[in-house]
């Protein structure tokens, strides 16, 4: 029987650090291509990525931004229908969308660097980590 696949929600600066910059986040991307882990996506959150990966500050051409998505990312996701919910995060209620996903979407981790939903610790018995800390894990090594 083969390994659990580890499903995973990826806050929006963890997915661009992914696919714009070189560093050890680039891993991510080849552990989903491997399918060791399972990237989820919702409609709210594919706009998120879409909208942050357009900013003039990264200066990637928007054929580039549709190519990086449906050849990168899409493929190796899988899509979630999500439900609204009561808000979680008071301070920053735009951070809920992550966090609906990864309860629709049977998550097993938030992946993040955002300190509001780094501080929850969890939700609901999904852990929420920064992207160090899942990479060290020793399923990923």
């Amino acid at each position: 029987m083969g390994q659990k696949r580890v499903r995973i929600v990826l806050d929006t600066n963890v997915l661009v650090s992914a696919l714009i910059l070189r560093g050890p986040t680039n891993r991510l991307i080849s552990l989903w291509r491997e399918g060791r882990i399972i990237l989820l996506l919702s409609k709210d959150v594919l706009l998120e990525y879409l909208r942050v990966l357009s900013y003039p500050k990264f200066a990637i051409p928007p054929n580039d931004i549709k190519g990086l998505i449906e050849e990168i990312v899409l493929p190796f996701s899988e899509t979630v229908a999500v439900r609204d919910r009561t808000p979680v995060v008071p301070e920053d209620p735009a951070d809920d969308k992550f966090l609906f996903l990864a309860l629709d979407g049977r998550a097993d981790f938030v992946i993040s660097g955002d300190r509001h939903r780094l501080s929850l610790g969890e939700y609901r018995e999904i852990k929420i980590i920064p992207v160090g800390r899942f990479l060290e894990s020793p399923d990923f090594q």
